[in-house]
């Protein structure tokens, strides 16, 4: 039996954000993101919800002296890597791609047909997280 929640999505990335309030509206803007929930105290953000499609993040201010943010650090106080990354299906990789380089994201892997199928890109906001975009869908395969 299914140990999984009978819900939309049963996986979402949680993230930490030094400028949380304004990584907010950028991954807004850049990315198409939506605000669905957003609780913050002055410029903390102790929790926030954004939606894609069917999809979601959730983050809040970079903090390590809560119990979960020593464990969590930002790319910039690991040469810039990462163990994990966001994969976000799009509907027209090349539109996307344009949106977040206008924007300022920093193209890391230009967009381009993957082998497996779709079409895609990387970049980093700027905070320097890794984000993957592209077209395929690993659900209809």
């Amino acid at each position: 039996m299914s140990q999984a929640a009978d819900t939309v999505s049963t996986i979402i990335p949680a993230m930490r954000y030094r400028h949380a309030l304004k990584m907010i509206d950028w991954l807004c803007e850049a990315f198409g993101f939506e605000k669905q929930e957003v609780h913050a105290e002055g410029e903390t953000v102790l929790h926030a919800q954004l939606v894609f499609g069917n999809g979601m993040i959730m983050l809040g201010s970079a903090d390590n002296a809560s119990e979960w943010g020593r464990h969590v650090v930002q790319p910039d106080e690991v040469g810039m890597r990462e163990t994990q990354s966001a994969c976000v299906i799009v509907r027209d990789a090349d539109a996307h791609y344009a949106r977040a380089k206008a924007a300022g994201a920093q193209i890391v892997i230009d967009i381009a047909d993957q082998g497996y199928g779709g079409r895609g890109y990387a970049c980093r906001d700027p905070e320097g997280h890794l984000w993957w975009f592209g077209s395929y869908d690993p659900w209809k395969g």
